[in-house]
């Protein structure tokens, strides 16, 4: 049985006299991939945001393999972050660096690896994500669907327990998503970690979901399975389900 690796206890965020997360309860088991979904600013970043650490709970806990990080110091928060790895949204890749040097990079910069042994890890991790060959391009010569993959490559380096996913196929065209959802169930199964999605690509984005977090005005609904959602008697989530996903969706079927 998966462990509860990330955990939120009736954790409150406001901001000023907007309350974004009203005491909510979250949980994330490990290995599993949980997308987080719902309409634009009702909290979907602010949640990542407190995973993180970059911004703390006004009351409540938010636990990290056991672990409360919402009243941590930095240099034992910092410990926590090296358990993640993190998929930005427009990939965060340095225009001036080559491919190799961008996926290259957390290792340099976090670990005594020799140049020999950073080659070595760089181009087997790129090979994994069909990226041999692209190793001395710069972004600017990458499709967008390149360079998600490159930014993946990157995120993966350091081994990350937890890679978390920003609006991952934001300006990516239906083919191009496709493909990166494909990517994304292929590297959780070989890597093992733990994914965490936030996304606004919905219906399909659900395809890659073991439990889907909505986020609506302030409170957490947890669902096993896009069917379940449609299920839901709650009229907000019927609202959401009419709206986003229509009146009959199969979550299993990738075109």
């Amino acid at each position: 049985m998966s462990r509860a690796i990330i955990q939120f206890k009736d954790v409150v965020k406001a901001f000023g006299q907007q309350t974004i997360l009203d005491h909510v309860d979250l949980t994330i088991s490990s290995g599993k991939t949980t997308v987080i979904a719902g309409p634009s600013g009702q909290g979907k970043s602010v949640t990542m945001k407190l995973i993180l650490g970059l911004l703390r709970p006004d009351s409540g806990q938010i636990l990290v393999d056991g672990q409360d990080i919402s009243r941590m110091h930095t240099k034992a928060l910092n410990e926590i972050r090296a358990k993640f790895g993190v998929l930005f949204q427009g990939s965060a890749l340095l225009d001036s660096l080559s491919v190799f040097a961008n996926v290259a990079l957390p290792l340099e910069e976090r670990t005594r690896l020799g140049s020999e042994e950073i080659r070595e890890k760089v181009l087997a991790t790129l090979a994994q994500l069909g990226l041999t060959g692209h190793e001395d391009k710069y972004p600017a010569q990458l499709s967008g669907g390149m360079r998600k993959r490159v930014g993946l490559a990157r995120a993966l380096m350091l081994q990350p327990e937890i890679m978390l996913f920003d609006e991952p196929t934001t300006g990516l065209d239906p083919e191009n998503s496709l493909e990166i959802y494909k990517l994304f169930l292929e590297t959780q199964k070989k890597f093992g970690y733990t994914s965490i999605i936030v996304s606004h690509d919905i219906p399909k984005i659900f395809n890659l979901a073991d439990q889907v977090i909505l986020v609506n005005k302030g409170k957490f609904s947890t669902f096993a399975s896009p069917e379940d959602i449609q299920l839901s008697e709650l009229p907000e989530i019927q609202a959401f389900v009419q709206y986003t996903m229509g009146k009959v969706y199969l979550s299993r079927e990738m075109e």
